[in-house]
């Protein structure tokens, strides 16, 4: 049974059962097509490179800093720095965070319901007919202009998630994750590895390892996009980490379970890359095809193109998107739990009217996004909330917790967080240092960027 303090609130299991629920809830979408995507428009190698710097110089550095937070207030974000920082207004640093993730979870859920739709389609065998790109194409356009099964697929993974955040910290996020997270490991090593046993699949693995860094040059926003996909991909600025840590016993060893969320969040990315590019390119795929693509087109579009000339190919085609179901069912019950935490803490809710009340919510911000619904000729609202809160609202928000751990509650409080059982972990000195100044000034180099970017229209 749960650990459960004065307040009620719950307590993760065990270490294990942690790092796996928050491995889930950084793990997703961002991973298994932002990180492929994002490779195939920067210059493959060169840009996982740089990927990967920078998770270490600047994503488990606000890692480290969101979880001690948490740690060390026992709260949901907004009480978090109303605990650490009263009479201040640091709280709506939370307050952000727990609007962003509203707002995300309502779009990421219709991405989702794409996925359940796409392994309905797969489990019916419709990519084992020789789709052309255009044929492709028109599925999933086929897809998204039918409000009515897209409203229903994101209704159905709601749903799902909601049930899941019901059960609770222990009884419901962290068994569920203890069963999708290996599932989820087993089937990706296994596409991966089958991946890479294709006829000509040595072209996507050089594309993916063989640095060079000249491409930089020839794409010279691929460190800009690498900082970011660093930050986005490990699930920062939205309070996810945070509340996560707040369930987290005071003797487990903090830094070195962030290292392992790490590892395995870029682990994952990676080889989500191995699965999808030697694939593409055994089956005669172009890097000028990949970097033409849009985003979405990857996994919805290009994929299913090769799925029928792949050995077992319908089996393939059902487990990715099996692996795409999972990594958006774990991220999206991370962010549920950010918002049920919030009015649980603040407000002193049951956990079951939160999950109920705030999941329908969000459920009715996802309606629109399902619906297609254009603000103007050339901007849909689902591309409007994005735009907000995925570009530039969680970058704000790790932009105040880095500001905030750096000179309001002081590294050496969070040190003295992270240590508070005699635990040792080298390097933390070093990374007062990056949180204090380096973090913070990457990401607003980031955000400066891509305002410029949006201003400008470069």
């Amino acid at each position: 049974m749960a650990a459960i303090t004065g307040s009620g609130r719950g307590k993760w299991g065990s270490s294990l059962g942690f790092v796996l629920a928050a491995a889930g809830g950084a793990i997703g979408l961002g991973n298994i097509w932002g990180f492929p995507y994002t490779a195939a428009q920067s210059g493959g190698a060169a840009f996982v490179a740089l990927y990967l710097i920078c998770v270490l110089l600047i994503g488990l550095p606000v890692m480290f800093a969101e979880l001690s937070i948490g740690r060390a207030s026992e709260s949901s974000p907004v009480t978090a720095f109303r605990k650490l920082a009263p009479r201040s207004l640091w709280w709506l640093v939370g307050a952000q965070g727990v609007l962003s993730g509203f707002a995300i979870l309502a779009f990421y859920s219709v991405v989702a319901g794409w996925a359940v739709g796409y392994l309905v389609k797969a489990i019916m065998g419709e990519f084992t007919q020789g789709l052309s790109l255009d044929a492709a194409e028109g599925t999933f356009r086929q897809l998204i202009e039918s409000p009515g099964l897209v409203t229903l697929w994101t209704a159905v993974f709601f749903v799902a998630g909601i049930l899941i955040v019901q059960g609770g910290v222990h009884r419901g996020i962290e068994r569920t994750c203890k069963i999708l997270m290996p599932l989820f490991f087993v089937l990706l090593i296994g596409l991966a590895c089958r991946a890479m046993t294709l006829s000509g699949a040595g072209k996507g693995v050089s594309f993916l390892f063989n640095v060079d860094f000249s491409k930089i040059w020839e794409h010279p926003k691929v460190i800009l996009n690498a900082l970011s996909q660093a930050f986005f991909s490990m699930s920062l600025g939205m309070g996810a980490m945070l509340t996560y840590g707040s369930y987290l016993s005071k003797k487990e060893n903090l830094p070195w379970a962030g290292v392992s969320i790490g590892l395995a969040d870029t682990a994952i990315a990676v080889l989500a890359g191995l699965m999808i590019f030697p694939a593409f390119f055994a089956m005669g795929g172009t890097t000028e095809t990949l970097a033409a693509s849009q985003e979405e087109a990857l996994v919805f579009v290009v994929l299913p193109t090769i799925f029928d000339q792949l050995p077992a190919g319908q089996l393939f085609s059902i487990a990715f998107y099996v692996l795409l179901v999972i990594a958006a069912l774990t991220s999206s019950i991370s962010l549920l739990e950010v918002i049920t935490a919030f009015f649980v803490d603040e407000l002193g809710w049951k956990r079951k009217r939160a999950v109920w009340l705030f999941g329908g919510a969000s459920f009715l911000l996802a309606v629109p996004c399902a619906l297609n619904l254009k603000i103007t000729p050339n901007l849909s609202f689902m591309s409007l909330l994005i735009l907000i809160f995925f570009k530039y609202a969680l970058l704000i928000g790790g932009f105040f917790i880095c500001l905030f751990v750096g000179w309001a509650w002081k590294p050496r409080a969070a040190i003295a967080e992270m240590t508070r059982e005699g635990q040792k972990f080298p390097g933390l000195p070093v990374w007062g240092f990056l949180i204090r100044y380096i973090c913070p000034l990457v990401i607003a180099i980031i955000i400066i960027n891509q305002l410029w970017t949006a201003f400008s229209g470069s």
